[in-house]
């Protein structure tokens, strides 16, 4: 392997691993950089998803404190998020890699708009507790809202961790650290399914995988123990940008 490409999927796993412990959104930058390495779409999006899923074992770590007094919710979102990250890694297996394709451009395209979102979604996060009398059907709309959160995840998941907080803001979570545990929490019981699926099904590269992995674990924890401390206005915009730029570049392709 290169030293370069080498060089190049170590800082994009690491940074990836920073960007999902705070938000979500790290596979914007891991998975276009394993399809400009020459991996079919398919394979860089399982290869992408392994390498990032110890990056969210590094997040909920350093989140540990935060997430007292959580296990309602890890409980019942987890479950959740089980099924429809593994109904999502099916969809993803079954997808013709010509077809795949042709949708990465535009899930790319999703993921951003998703990603952008993710400010306003912080300030409804913020909404008071639901009332004893609503909280079951809070509790519904939230395990809905996670199970296509899941479903996406496991398809392909850039930016499903604004969805994962959308389900958080339903439940009248006001501390947002809180909730980006939970998220990392809720991202591995996604990306376990995935990444169990998609190595039976060959999809993975995985001297890729592995070596992103450490690089996305320690960008993980950094991101966590860090997001406290620095301001992430720069990082969200070149990501948005990022984004962006790769959409368009995927769509005048295809033409």
């Amino acid at each position: 392997m290169p030293i370069v490409h080498a060089a190049a999927m170590v800082l994009a796993a690491f940074f990836a691993g920073v960007v999902n412990s705070i938000a979500g959104g790290g596979t914007l930058l891991t998975f276009p950089v394993l399809i400009w390495l020459g991996l079919d779409p398919k394979v860089a999006n399982a290869t992408s998803t392994v390498a990032l899923w110890p990056g969210l074992f590094g997040g909920m770590f350093g989140y540990r404190r935060e997430m007292n007094d959580s296990s309602l919710i890890l409980m019942r979102l987890g479950a959740t998020s089980v099924i429809g990250g593994g109904l999502g890694a099916w969809l993803l297996i079954i997808t013709p890699s010509l077809t795949f394709a042709r949708l990465v451009p535009f899930l790319i395209l999703f993921a951003t708009i998703l990603f952008m979102l993710q400010a306003p979604m912080t300030r409804w996060l913020r909404m008071p507790s639901p009332t004893t009398g609503s909280q079951t059907s809070w509790w519904t709309i939230a395990i809905i809202v996670q199970f296509f959160s899941a479903m996406y995840g496991g398809y392909f998941g850039a930016g499903n961790g604004i969805w994962m907080l959308a389900a958080m803001g339903l439940l009248g979570l006001k501390d947002i650290h809180r909730a980006n545990g939970i998220k990392n929490f809720l991202g591995i019981c996604i990306n376990s399914v995935a990444v169990v699926a998609f190595s039976i099904t060959h999809l993975v590269s995985w001297p890729r995988a592995l070596l992103m992995a450490v690089a996305a674990l320690l960008g993980g924890y950094f991101g966590a123990r860090t997001a406290q401390k620095v301001g992430q206005t720069l990082i969200r915009r070149a990501i948005v940008a990022i984004g962006f730029v790769i959409a368009i570049v995927m769509l005048g392709r295809m033409r």
